[in-house]
């Protein structure tokens, strides 16, 4: 007699089908870093602003055609201090280079890539704010220290400017630049918010053009009035420019400053109350959407 093969019990009747699991987000599930998001917008950044030629030109050519014209017009020697005005014209361009970039540039494009529709479609992807900030900061950077890199190879080899050997100037170069692109980035994306359609470049454009006069970039700032040397005191351009000399002329034409020293605290302080104004204007009043979509 042969033993039949046992079967399994039949399940009950109110028993419901397991559903498996979901296994846990490892590592490699993980959503991407803010770090990391912003490292690819700045690769984008990049790549959109290096592929369109004429963003490049504009951006390079407009502080060194100025700075090549004011060279070759003015040629005074200032004997005394052993400076000439070609060499002054150099440092007042390095500042106002970093403000044409970090502030012009920023409140443009900002400006209009809210205005038709960009920002508010990268605020409704999960993409964290302060990567799309990384990736501008980046293309900043990259512009500016592009626009300083030209103008001192041009300085030295054409018009008699000494790089400094010292590490102290270079250091000082680093926290000058640092805080005044700082500065102008965070007041930049807090002026896009002016920005309306296509005619809104005259209103970033025009202080810009007034704060270069009187601020030692196209005027030798010990000749200026002592009235628009106090005005242009309260805005950040006069003391880059202030900086960026003390870095790259010699010591001696610290005494034809108004202080008739360098001011590097005073330097300091000025455009670290600029970053912190232009930190609260950034975080009370920057809008992902235009006026008229509420």
């Amino acid at each position: 007699m042969t033993a039949t093969p046992a079967t399994a019990p039949a399940p009950a009747a109110d028993s419901k089908p397991r559903t498996p699991r979901p296994r846990q987000r490892t590592a490699a599930y993980a959503a991407p870093s803010v770090l990391r998001i912003g490292r690819a917008r700045a690769a984008l950044e990049l790549r959109q602003f290096f592929r369109d030629r004429r963003q490049v030109f504009f951006t390079f050519s407009m502080p060194i055609v100025m700075f090549l014209l004011l060279a070759s017009i003015f040629r005074e020697t200032y004997k005394d201090v052993g400076v000439t005005t070609q060499q002054i014209y150099v440092t007042g361009m390095l500042a106002t280079g970093i403000l044409s970039t970090c502030f012009q540039g920023l409140a443009l494009q900002i400006g209009g890539e809210r205005q038709n529709g960009t920002l508010k479609r990268l605020r409704a992807t999960p993409m964290p704010p302060a990567s799309y900030f990384l990736g501008k900061i980046a293309l900043v950077v990259v512009s500016s220290l592009g626009q300083a890199a030209v103008l001192l190879g041009l300085g030295a080899a054409f018009f008699g400017l000494d790089l400094p050997t010292a590490p102290g100037h270079w250091v000082t170069f680093v926290w000058v630049y640092l805080l005044g692109a700082t500065a102008c980035t965070l007041l930049g994306i807090g002026a896009s918010n002016l920005i309306r359609g296509e005619n809104g470049g005259p209103i970033v454009l025009l202080p810009i053009m007034v704060l270069q006069f009187i601020s030692g970039v196209f005027v030798v700032f010990a000749e200026l009035p002592k009235g628009m040397q106090t005005v242009s005191a309260l805005f950040p351009l006069k003391w880059m420019c202030q900086g960026m000399r003390s870095v790259f002329l010699p010591d001696a034409y610290a005494t034809m400053e108004p202080a008739g020293t360098w001011e590097h605290g005073r330097i300091a302080l000025v455009l670290t109350a600029w970053v912190i104004i232009g930190f609260v204007v950034c975080t009370k009043w920057f809008r992902w959407k235009g006026r008229d979509e509420g």
